[in-house]
C-alpha cells in the first residue's frame, strides 16, 4: 500500500507510492519513452483497464464495452489506494499514515487523436459533468479531505499516454498549497472584507490588458503575478466556493470558455504541453466557504531550475500583458466556439 509521510518542518505531506516504484534505470528521458502498441484507452481495449466506475454510453450497452463517449476507470498504478484505513502513527519524530485516497482516470473521448481543444463544446460539457459526478461522489467518503481534478497534456507535462484523459486524486488531508491559498484569502478578507478573486475579476475587467476572453459567467486572464509564461486562469464572475455548485447554465458556459482558452493556447503556442488544475474548496467546507474556485492552466514552456527550487520565487520571461495580447490576437473560427 502507498504511504503518506509528513515533513516536520514544512508540514508538507509526500506520497511514497510503492505501486508506482521505479528502479534507477527506469528514470529515462521522455524522448526515450514510447507508447504501448495497444492503447488501453481506445474502444475495444476496455479489458486493458480496471473495471469502469462511470461511463456515458447509450442505454442498454454493457459495462466495459465499446459505445461510451466518456469513461472513468481507476488508475492502473494509483498514487493512493481507495481500500483501507488511515492508520495514522508516529515513527519517532515523524508522522505517517497509510496512503488511502482515490486515483481515477477520466477518458475524455474514444477518439485517440482528439484533444479537449478540438472536441465540440457539447462534448466538453459531458467531460465536465463526469468531473462533477466523481467529485461529488468522493466528497461523501469521510476519509477524503480534498479532491483534486487535473489534466496533463503532453510528455513534458507528465502524460504517459497521449489518448485524451484527465485525472483526479482524492487525499486524506488538505494539501499545503490549498491551505496557503485559503489562508491568503482569509488574510485579504481580514483587511478588506472582500474576496480577493472577486476583486481580481473586477480589476481585470476594468484594466483589460490581461484579459484573454470572457463570456457571461467566466473571465479568462493572465494573472498579474504569473509564475509561468502564458499561465492562464479561468475565474467565475460570481463568487462560488465549490466547482460542484455550478448551475446547468454555468456548466455549459464553462465548457465554452475552456474550449476557447485551450484553442487559443493550442494555436498561439503550437499545441504546447500543459497542465490544468481545478482549485476548489475542501470536501467538508461550509456552503459559505470564502475560497473562490477557479481553473489554472500552465503551459510547460520553461523548466524550474535551482533558483526557483531554492527560493520558491519564479522567473517568468513573458510579461502577462504580452501573453494576453498574443492569445487575444489568435483568430478563431466562429463555429469552433459557439456563443
Amino acid at each position: 500500500m502507498p504511504e503518506l509521510r509528513k515533513d516536520p518542518v514544512t508540514r508538507e505531506w509526500v506520497v511514497i507510492a510503492t505501486e508506482r516504484s521505479k528502479r534507477p534505470e527506469d528514470f529515462v528521458s521522455t524522448e526515450e519513452r514510447v507508447e504501448p502498441a495497444l492503447c488501453p484507452f481506445c474502444p475495444g481495449n476496455e479489458g486493458c483497464t480496471p473495471p469502469e466506475i462511470l461511463a456515458f454510453r447509450p442505454a442498454g450497452t454493457p459495462r466495459d464495452s465499446p459505445g461510451w463517449w466518456v469513461r472513468v476507470v481507476p488508475n492502473m498504478y494509483p498514487a493512493l489506494a481507495v481500500e483501507g484505513t488511515l492508520g495514522q502513527s508516529a515513527q519517532g519524530m515523524y508522522d505517517r499514515m497509510n496512503g488511502v485516497g482515490a486515483h481515477e482516470v477520466m477518458i475524455e473521448t474514444p477518439e485517440h487523436d482528439k484533444t479537449l481543444a478540438t472536441l465540440p463544446a457539447k462534448h466538453l460539457e459531458d467531460v465536465l459533468w463526469v468531473y462533477r459526478q466523481r467529485y461529488v461522489d468522493l466528497k461523501k467518503d469521510p476519509r477524503m479531505k480534498y479532491v483534486m481534478l487535473f489534466r496533463n497534456h503532453g510528455r513534458r507535462a507528465g502524460a504517459s499516454l497521449s489518448h485524451p484523459h484527465s485525472q483526479l486524486i482524492a487525499t486524506p488531508m488538505v494539501p499545503r498549497d490549498l491551505r496557503d491559498e485559503i489562508e491568503g484569502v482569509a488574510f485579504y478578507r481580514q483587511f478588506r472584507d472582500r474576496c480577493p478573486y472577486c476583486d481580481m475579476v473586477a480589476q481585470e475587467l476594468h484594466d483589460g490588458e490581461r484579459v484573454v476572453a470572457e463570456n457571461d459567467d467566466f473571465l479568462s486572464i493572465e494573472p498579474f503575478a504569473s509564475k509561468y509564461p502564458f499561465e492562464t486562469w479561468i475565474l467565475p464572475k460570481v463568487h462560488g466556493a465549490s466547482f460542484a455548485r455550478m448551475t446547468d447554465e454555468e456548466h455549459a458556459s464553462l465548457a465554452r470558455m475552456l474550449k476557447e482558452v485551450l484553442l487559443r493556447v493550442r494555436i498561439c503556442l503550437s499545441d504546447p504541453p500543459y497542465n490544468f488544475i481545478i482549485h476548489t474548496a475542501p470536501c467538508h467546507s461550509a456552503e459559505a466557504d470564502p475560497i473562490h474556485w477557479h481553473l489554472e492552466l500552465t503551459p510547460r514552456l520553461t523548466i524550474a531550475a535551482g533558483f526557483e527550487m531554492g527560493t520558491g520565487i519564479y522567473i517568468n520571461v513573458t510579461p502577462p500583458e504580452q501573453a494576453a495580447a498574443a492569445l487575444r490576437a489568435v483568430k478563431l473560427d466562429e463555429q469552433a466556439v459557439p456563443a
